[in-house]
């Protein structure tokens, strides 16, 4: 996020919600915006299904799913066209300004409207509600990366809050919302395969030679790292051999699982370190006993970039806390690892990060810090790109309409949307008694046009087939979904949801197409 969460409290007067259904997979940044709402804040929803923050906005776009791009053009083509852009900003702090226009261009009203199914009207409305609005900020989450498109989505956001200077001031800018805890701080802390921390390129010959020095250790390859699809491929190509899977469950979270499930079976050895059986500890070798937050000390970084102190409650269940058992691996395999408390392994983090070498554990006893924060007597950061951008100027990125990778046809008429609920909130597998009682078992989302068809009603079960698998599901007769599309979520191992999603990808960062896939539906 380039704004703090606070902004949304007290300095917002219009909220851009795209792709993100805050309040069930965000429940504390989406009651922010509810009480932004009522204290005067505008706000707009653009999601297909009817989220519960759609009772409290000023207009609700129901786009076609997969039609943001074209949704995001013809808004910037109305700004442009009516004069509305940030001529200023557009010329101190941006490039490729005269491309976005060419691209842009094409995209009247009347063909959005007819791409998108919205209004022409509130095309017009919204585009001049977010230009004209002195601080407008745009939230966004996995409606908008979970699609072939994602990363052209993402630019897409980027150029309309350049267009109209919604950037570097507080009240402003781009929030994308993290889908878990410390999802952020995985990342900072160079859990991708093209960066070490503070996202310094693997690449960089200089980067490289600074952590070889530090940790005394042989070349490291220059060469990029696989993602998570890449691993899994590789694994059916019999050329990743052994995996070690931390903190994560992909038989039930990734898309088309059963492909996930036939390349772990061809694994030569797999080791999962966890806190439950999960559905992926199945197929484990060797299963490690994990420490969950409550028995490790250490850090989190938050969604805004804040990072904040994780203090020990209890003793490790497993006799030992996570980071210690992964230190004893590595030196059972021949590089020591001789840390006595995790201020230690974030001090020698610090020092090799320019973002965060002003952030020490003295500094964050009770209040965490936002990076960037290149000194310890620097503030911190709350708000990015005050006066410049970290590249120097903004470049625009124009993006022409991207269609989903699969869509429905006369094998398979209706679409496919999947997301999270609230009782389930940051659980992908159920093991909470409490939580079950709550919300026990998949509850699909039909419309009533639908349900007509199909001849079921709330409660009754349905199967859902894909070209990758069937699974069935209970549904709930409902609205909040458009005829011709059906909505699940992904919580629970007795529908494994994914085992019908697709295998497309956005081909720049491998994030599988969760939120649009063809499927088949009959009453069971």
């Amino acid at each position: 996020m380039t704004n703090p969460i606070n902004d949304i409290r007290d300095e917002v007067e219009m909220m851009f919600l795209i792709g993100t259904n805050a309040t069930e997979a965000h429940p504390v940044i989406g009651y922010k915006m509810r009480q932004a709402a009522r204290r005067g804040a505008k706000m707009v929803v653009c999601d297909p299904r009817r989220i519960d923050l759609v009772d409290e906005a000023d207009v609700w776009l129901r786009q076609k799913p997969g039609t943001d791009i074209p949704l995001l053009n013809g808004l910037m083509h109305i700004i442009i066209k009516e004069g509305l852009e940030d001529q200023k900003f557009i010329e101190e702090r941006t490039e490729n300004y005269e491309e976005l226009k060419k691209i842009v261009e094409e995209y009247t009203p009347e063909r959005v409207a007819d791409i998108t199914g919205l209004p022409i009207d509130d095309l017009y409305k919204v585009a001049r509600m977010y230009a004209t609005t002195d601080k407008a900020m745009i939230f966004y989450t996995l409606g908008i990366t979970e699609h072939i498109c994602g990363t052209r989505n993402v630019m897409s956001i980027a150029n309309l809050a350049m267009l109209t200077g919604h950037l570097g001031r507080p009240g402003t800018g781009v929030c994308p919302m993290r889908g878990q805890n410390n999802v952020q701080g995985a990342c900072d802390m160079g859990a991708l395969p093209n960066v070490f921390s503070g996202y310094q390129a693997v690449g960089n010959d200089e980067v490289r030679a600074k952590f070889e020095k530090a940790w005394n250790c042989g070349p490291i390859p220059a060469k990029v790292g696989l993602k998570i699809p890449e691993m899994f491929e590789k694994a059916h190509e019999g050329e990743v051999k052994c995996m070690y899977i931390l903190g994560e469950n992909p038989v039930l979270t990734d898309p088309n699982a059963n492909h996930i499930k036939e390349a772990l079976e061809k694994l030569e050895f797999l080791v999962v370190h966890e806190l439950f059986p999960t559905e992926t500890a199945a197929y484990a070798d060797v299963i490690l006993p994990a420490a969950s937050f409550a028995e490790n000390n250490g850090t989190f970084t938050s969604t805004e970039r804040r990072v904040q102190r994780v203090n020990q409650a209890i003793e490790p269940l497993p006799g030992q806390a996570t980071w210690d058992t992964i230190c004893r691996m590595s030196t059972a395999v021949g590089y020591p690892m001789s840390y006595n408390h995790p201020s230690e392994i974030w001090d020698e983090m610090a020092s090799l990060t320019p973002s965060m070498a002003g952030i020490n554990y003295d500094r964050i006893v009770k209040t965490g810090l936002h990076w960037p924060c290149p000194a310890t007597d620097h503030p911190g950061t709350p708000v990015l790109h005050i006066g410049k951008f970290s590249r120097g100027l903004g470049l625009f990125q124009p993006s022409e309409h991207i269609p989903p990778g699969e869509l429905p046809d006369e094998q398979y008429p209706y679409l496919l949307s999947t997301g999270r609920i609230l009782q389930h909130y940051n659980v992908t597998t159920p093991y909470s008694k409490g939580i079950m009682e709550i919300w026990n078992k998949e509850m699909a989302e039909v419309n009533p046009v639908d349900a007509e068809k199909l001849g079921v009603k709330t409660g009754d079960e349905i199967k859902v087939r894909s070209r990758r698998g069937e699974v069935k599901t209970c549904i709930r007769v409902t609205d909040r979904v458009m005829p011709g599309i059906i909505w699940m979520s992904f919580h629970y191992a007795s529908t494994p949801t994914n085992e019908v999603t697709t295998h497309v990808l956005d081909p720049i960062t491998g994030t599988g197409e969760y939120k649009v896939c063809a499927v088949a539906l009959e009453k069971a």
